[in-house]
């Protein structure tokens, strides 16, 4: 009989700090890109061609040049791709074909023998253009007379629950009507409007987009990709081309980071389609890092128009929004932004009066899509420095407002659903009293300012009411597990996360659990996308589900043996035990070989293999004219940060000493992992708040490259941050557990922008919050 590893532990891993660095198999963690030997001698490289003007009519393209260049071996243009693609809103072709719509749109493909040859090729494409004006910003890409960049917008396939208006260039507009806004208006006491702005941002994975596809000559496409999406690329790159997903199998290592950059389809179709030029050729397609800052998703831009008004006595009556979200040329994921923003536009607050509009808007900048926290760090920029304007106004501690207005378990929300039990309440209060507030601090130096704020926040998981997740658990025959997930590993811990749960499901050790990788969609249990913060709660229930169905194989195998009932039956460290006759059997043989019949008379049972699914079946559709609905979304993780910064008035730079973030998760699966979310969050949050945004002049971007596009490193992170975990359970979560992988950046900017007015009076309304807008405003107060 073999024996399994062993180890000291607590009877479930669940709540504990496992620190699994093994819980994927080797073959996931060794790049399958870094070789090009694996693929052998045939491997082909891919380069792009790219349209140099933010909007214009291509008129021909000739590569007769590029193709005579020894080792060239295959161009590919628009020609060869006249389907659309797109997850939400079928908008765009692989590559362009009669327009192109951002600097960097893909108009032709090179494959030759390698990068540099490809590389040279591509400037003998020679490609006609007729330069049309462009529209560069969201208001302007709004008005009717605006340029119109989609004319067949009409025609365009989309999700029944988004609502593009043809013949503009406004691909969505949620709406949300509750209570009488106009009419709450004289209630209020004190009222305050403004307007906030928010660039783009890029993810800047450390690991650039890289894909290599395979077509052989039967039709058969093989492609390996860094994904958050494997199976929503196979789906959609499929229906583009108009085969069946059978045909298509998608290879997804260990990704390099990803912060949303990698869901969906970006580049990866791009090589797909360069493949099928050259069959049994393997194409390596890999972006350069000036490519990365503007050819692949970036966050979307945000002019954010916001009144809101409360009673004397601090309670919320009326809100009305405007959102003009600047989309890009493509709009296919950003259309979901709009729709989230529209019905969580109150942020975490009961307002019994709101008017929203939220408007996705097609400009001639790179293509917006998701990014951590879903246009959750966007609105709530001006959420929550609206909010601290109106507090002051009221006179009020900014601490006691936000306990009088925020959601609780019962609240009317925005859509008019009820808010689930949630602890946000907690989370404030934990948070401002780690910072000390309503305490005066002096600051380090008498040129300095030392100031408080926060911030709290709200997000639910942004997706389709059918975003469905599948597991399997199959014992080995030492009693060992093998888990197979669809989702991916994308550094936040999601198959350390898979491992403890099966483990607490089955009964035994964690140890004994092995999380397998890499995906791969004709192996792989199906998984929606790694997106959202969903994973240790969808997916998580579909692996608890699994080793529930296994768990039950193991317990009728052995109650049959031992001919009692089940409900007295138990696995517990690898061990069938039974409370009734205190028998008890090992794992080990069983969970494959089975058990032997009395008098040698057979066996029973056989290999033990779990499977398991989920999909929540209870969001609604929400009316399109209100935004009202009994369930719009699964569930909303809320929480709090609060910021204690001091501001050098002589320069203008900002330091952070020290960061409260509190959030209610559920339940955390794992303390630690949570705590690294929400450090990582913080300081995420603060690098876009302190430095990022793209840069364009007349559509061409400026600064693609780290030389020029800042990010924060270690000099620039908070002297202290504290991590506060609150559980109020979610009724749906394994073990009452919700997601908490993008929340932790969403209050971050607004926290700090806060503490800045809190310190020197100067409200910085236009994101980022830059030491010279500081030290200007400074000036000008002087």
């Amino acid at each position: 009989m073999s024996t399994p590893p062993t180890s000291q532990q607590a009877p479930s891993p669940i709540g504990e700090n496992v620190r699994r660095v093994d819980a994927l198999e080797k073959t996931t963690g060794e790049a399958l890109f870094a070789d090009d030997l694996q693929f052998g001698p045939n491997l082909l490289y891919g380069r792009i061609v790219r349209c140099p003007h933010p909007h214009a009519r291509i008129l021909n393209v000739d590569a007769s040049r590029a193709l005579a260049l020894p080792g060239v071996k295959a161009v590919v243009t628009g020609q060869d791709t006249p389907g659309t693609i797109g997850l939400y809103l079928q908008d765009r072709h692989i590559f362009c074909r009669d327009r192109a719509r951002y600097v960097g749109d893909p108009v032709a493909g090179v494959i030759a023998t390698s990068e540099a040859i490809a590389e040279q090729a591509c400037r003998l494409v020679e490609v006609e253009y007729e330069v049309l004006d462009p529209v560069l910003d969201p208001l302007q890409g709004a008005q009717p007379d605006a340029p119109l960049l989609h004319p067949d917008l009409e025609d365009y396939e989309v999700a029944n629950f988004i609502f593009p208006k043809p013949g503009t260039n406004i691909s969505n507009h949620f709406r949300v009507r509750k209570g009488d806004v106009e009419a709450a208006w004289a209630q209020c006491d004190a009222v305050v409007e403004r307007e906030f702005r928010v660039p783009h941002v890029q993810h800047v994975p450390i690991e650039p987009h890289i894909a290599i596809a395979q077509a052989d000559r039967h039709g058969q496409i093989t492609l390996w990709t860094s994904s958050q999406s494997p199976f929503a690329q196979r789906s959609l790159i499929a229906d583009a081309l108009g085969i069946s997903q059978s045909s298509i199998r998608v290879i997804s290592p260990y990704v390099g980071g990803g912060f949303g950059s990698k869901a969906g389809v970006s580049m990866e179709a791009l090589a797909v389609i360069m493949a099928q030029k050259v069959p049994g050729h393997p194409v390596k397609l890999r972006l350069t890092r000036e490519e990365e800052f503007f050819t692949t998703f970036v966050r979307q831009g945000l002019i954010a128009k916001t009144r809101i008004g409360a009673t004397k006595d601090g309670k919320l009556q009326a809100m009305k929004t405007e959102y003009y979200w600047d989309a890009g040329a493509y709009t296919e994921y950003g259309v979901n932004v709009t729709r989230a923003t529209g019905y969580s536009s109150t942020g975490p607050y009961e307002i019994p009066h709101v008017h929203a509009d939220s408007y996705c808007v097609y400009t001639n900048h790179p293509v917006g899509g998701p990014m951590r926290g879903f246009g959750m760090p966007e609105i709530h920029w001006g959420i929550e420095q609206i909010m601290d304007l109106l507090a002051e106004e009221l006179g009020m501690d900014k601490v006691e407002f936000r306990l009088k207005n925020c959601v609780r378990g019962g609240s009317i929300i925005v859509t008019g659903s009820e808010m689930h039990p949630v602890g946000l309440p907690e989370c404030i209060q934990k948070a401002a009293d780690a910072v000390n507030w309503g305490t005066d601090e002096p600051a380090s130096a008498p040129h300095k300012r030392r100031g408080k704020g926060l911030a709290i926040m709200w997000k639910a998981p942004a997706m389709p009411p059918n975003a469905g997740s599948s597991a399997s658990v199959r014992f080995n025959e030492d009693a060992t597990v093998t888990v197979s997930v669809g989702g991916q590993e994308i550094g936040q811990g999601a198959f350390t996360v898979a491992a403890q749960m099966a483990a607490a499901a089955l009964g035994v050790p964690v140890d004994w659990v092995r999380v397998h990788g890499p995906l791969d969609t004709r192996y792989s249990p199906y998984e929606w996308q790694t997106v959202a913060s969903r994973l240790t709660w969808s997916m998580g229930n579909a692996v608890v589900a699994a080793a529930n169905n296994a768990r039950r194989q193991i317990l009728e195998l052995a109650a049959e043996h031992w001919d009692e009932a089940i409900e007295n039956l138990d696995i517990q460290d690898g061990m069938v035990i039974s409370y009734k006759s205190e028998q008890s059997l090992p794992l080990q043989n069983m969970v494959v070989y089975g058990l032997p019949k009395p008098d040698d008379q057979g066996w029973r049972g056989g290999p033990v293999i779990g499977h398991g699914s989920f999909m929540p079946t209870y969001v609604t559709g929400l009316d399109p004219e209100t935004g009202q609905g009994p369930r719009s979304v699964v569930h909303y993780t809320t929480g709090c940060q609060a910021v204690d910064l001091e501001v050098d008035t002589l320069t203008g730079q900002i330091t952070i000493l020290r960061v409260a973030a509190a959030y209610d998760v559920g339940k955390a699966i794992n303390p630690d992992q949570v705590r690294a979310q929400i450090e990582g969050g913080v300081v995420q949050g603060a690098s876009t708040a302190f430095f990022e945004g793209l840069a364009f002049k007349d559509g061409v971007p400026q600064n693609t490259s780290f030389v020029d596009y800042r990010i924060a490193t270690s000099v620039d992170i908070p002297y202290e941050i504290i991590s506060i975990i609150v559980e109020v359970p979610q009724d749906d979560g394994p073990w009452g557990a919700r997601g908490v992988g993008e929340h932790s950046m969403v209050p971050t900017a607004p926290a700090i922008a806060n503490a800045v007015a809190a310190a020197v009076g100067v409200r910085i309304l236009d994101m980022p919050i830059t030491a010279e807008k500081v030290y200007l405003a400074l000036e000008e107060g002087e």
